[in-house]
C-alpha cells in the first residue's frame, strides 16, 4: 500500500471537491479502479481514502453500486437580518443563562457539547510537555524560587514573534506581553482602551464570555451583524465609526467563535484601514487563528496595521496546555499602558510554564502537533455535520467552519434552543443555546456545538438525542 499520507491527501482533495460543489450531493465517485489509474495509486490506497470520506459522513457506500456523495447540510443564510442597534448593557437573563450553562459544564456525568476546550489526551502533547518541563527545571532549578516579572519569558516571546510571521504579522518580542490566558489579554486590552460607560462594537453573534466581561467593566455593546460565511459587516462598522459611536471594537476575523468563519483578505485590509483612519482601537482575538484548515494560514488583521491601532491577543489553551493558562498580546501603541496594567494586576506568568512552552515551540514539535490537530478537527467537523443532517429537524442549517471545532446550528423558525437547553440538561447533556452569544438575547433558534472530544458512541447518541428533543422545543 502507498504511504498513509497519500490516502489522506486523496480524501482531502475529494472533500474539497464536495465542499465546493464540484461533486454535488448524489454524485457517484469515480470507481476505485478508475481513481487508482488516474492518480497512479494502489487500489488499497483509494479504498482507504473512500473509507475516510465515509467516516467523515461525506459519502455513503451502496452495495454493488459504489460510493455516492451524501446530501449536504445547508449553511446558515447570509447575514443576520438585524442592523447595528443602540448601545446597551447585557440582558440579565442572558447572564443568568450563561451561569446555568457554565454550571452544567462543571457537573460530573454530563455529556458536554458546549465547552470549547478539547478534552482527552489525544488533543494535547502532555507527555512531551512533561518531559520538557523536567529538562527545563534540571537546567535551571532556580526558576521556581524567583519572581517572574513582566513582560515574561523572553524565550517564549521570541517564539511567539517568530510564529506571528505565519499570520503575516511583524511582531517584536519586546512588545509582546504574556498573560494569564486569552481572557486576561482581552480584559487588559479593554481596560487599556476604554473607561466605564464606553461603547464597544462586537460581532453578533459573539464569544459569550465577552458579555460578563463587559458587564464587570461597565461597558456597553453595539451588536454588529456578522455573516456566517464572511464575518462582520464592514459597512455597518464604517457607519458606526463615522458617527463616532464606538470607543473600541472586539473581533475574531480568523476562525470566528461561534460561527467558525474567516474574513477575506480584502475585508481584513479594509478593517485595518478603517480603525487606523478613525483611530478607534481594534482588539483582535486570534485564539483560533492557527487552527485554520488550509495548508497556508490566512493573515491576521494585525498584519495590515499601519499605525498601531490594533491589539492582537491569543493563547495556547486550545492547542497545547489548557491548565498552563498562558496567553499573550501585542499592544501596538498601547504597549506601555498594557505593561503597567499587567504589573498592577497579576504581575507576570510563571517562568517554568512559559519556558516549557518556549522550548516546545523551539523544537518544531508544535507544527507537527498543529497538523495532527487540524486533520482531526476536519474529520470531526465533517462527522458531526453528517450527524446533524441525519438527526436534526428538516430545514436545519449548520456552518462549515474554516478551522477549529465549533459548529453553529440554526434550527427552523419556531424552535427555541433555550427550551432545548433545559430539556437537554434534564437528560444530563449540555449544549450552548444561541442567546448566550448576544447581549440582547438574539438567536433563539440557534445553538453552538463543540466537537473537540472523542466522537464515541456516547457522544453520537447524545447528539442524536438533542435532535429528537428539538421537536419538543418549538416555541409555538
Amino acid at each position: 500500500m502507498d504511504s498513509p499520507t497519500l490516502y489522506h491527501q486523496l480524501a482531502d482533495d475529494l472533500s474539497s471537491a464536495i465542499s465546493l460543489g464540484t461533486l454535488p450531493p448524489g454524485a457517484r465517485l469515480p470507481s476505485v479502479r478508475k481513481t487508482a489509474h488516474s492518480r497512479q495509486l494502489s487500489l488499497n490506497t483509494v479504498v482507504a481514502a473512500y473509507r475516510v470520506l465515509e467516516d467523515r459522513g461525506l459519502v455513503e457506500a451502496r452495495p454493488q453500486s459504489g460510493y455516492y456523495v451524501r446530501a449536504r447540510l445547508p449553511s446558515p443564510a447570509r447575514s443576520a437580518s438585524h442592523r447595528a442597534g443602540p448601545a446597551q448593557g447585557t440582558d440579565g437573563a442572558v447572564l443568568d443563562l450563561i451561569g446555568s450553562a457554565l454550571q452544567a459544564q462543571q457537573t460530573p456525568g454530563y455529556i458536554d457539547m458546549a465547552l470549547a476546550c478539547p478534552r482527552g489526551g489525544d488533543f494535547y502533547p502532555a507527555g512531551k510537555l512533561a518531559r520538557l518541563m523536567g529538562q527545563v527545571l534540571r537546567k535551571n532549578p532556580g526558576l521556581v524560587s524567583n519572581y517572574a516579572l513582566p513582560p515574561g519569558s523572553e524565550r517564549l516571546r521570541t517564539q511567539i514573534a517568530r510564529r506571528g510571521l505565519e499570520l503575516g504579522m511583524a511582531l517584536q518580542a519586546d512588545n509582546i506581553l504574556l498573560t494569564h490566558g486569552a481572557m486576561e489579554a482581552l480584559q487588559l486590552a479593554l481596560r487599556a482602551v476604554t473607561r466605564h460607560g464606553d461603547t464597544v462594537g462586537i460581532e453578533s453573534p459573539t464569544y459569550f464570555n465577552l458579555l460578563p466581561l463587559f458587564a464587570s467593566l461597565g461597558l456597553k455593546a453595539v451588536e454588529i451583524p456578522t455573516d456566517p460565511q464572511h464575518g462582520m459587516s464592514l459597512d455597518a462598522l464604517e457607519m458606526l465609526l463615522a458617527e463616532k459611536r464606538l470607543h473600541a471594537i472586539v473581533a475574531m476575523p480568523n476562525v470566528h467563535n461561534p460561527l467558525g468563519c474567516s474574513m477575506s483578505t480584502e475585508n481584513k485590509k479594509r478593517l485595518a484601514a478603517l480603525v487606523n483612519r478613525y483611530q478607534v482601537p481594534l482588539i483582535e482575538d486570534a485564539l483560533y487563528a492557527e487552527l485554520q484548515f488550509g495548508d497556508a494560514l490566512q493573515p491576521a488583521v494585525k498584519a495590515y496595521d499601519s499605525d498601531g491601532w490594533i491589539i492582537v491577543c491569543a493563547s495556547y489553551t486550545k492547542t497545547l496546555a489548557p491548565d498552563f493558562r498562558v496567553g499573550w498580546l501585542e499592544g501596538g501603541r498601547f504597549t506601555e499602558a498594557l505593561r503597567k496594567l499587567k504589573f498592577s494586576t497579576s504581575i507576570a506568568e510563571p517562568l517554568v510554564l512559559c519556558e516549557t512552552l518556549g522550548a516546545f515551540l523551539e523544537s518544531g514539535g508544535y507544527d507537527h502537533h498543529l497538523r495532527m490537530l487540524k486533520r482531526r478537527y476536519t474529520i470531526h467537523v465533517d462527522k458531526v455535520r453528517a450527524l446533524i443532517a441525519d438527526h436534526f429537524p428538516p430545514g436545519t442549517r449548520a456552518t462549515h467552519p474554516s478551522g477549529g471545532f465549533l459548529i453553529w446550528i440554526e434550527l427552523p423558525e419556531g424552535y427555541d434552543t433555550v427550551k432545548l437547553f433545559h430539556l437537554a440538561i434534564a437528560e444530563r447533556i449540555s449544549i450552548s443555546p444561541g442567546p448566550l452569544y448576544s447581549p440582547s438575547g438574539r438567536y433563539r433558534n440557534a445553538l453552538r456545538v463543540s466537537c473537540c472530544q472523542p466522537l464515541d458512541e456516547r457522544f453520537v447518541a447524545a447528539l442524536a438525542r438533542i435532535g429528537m428533543l428539538a421537536a419538543a422545543a418549538r416555541s409555538d
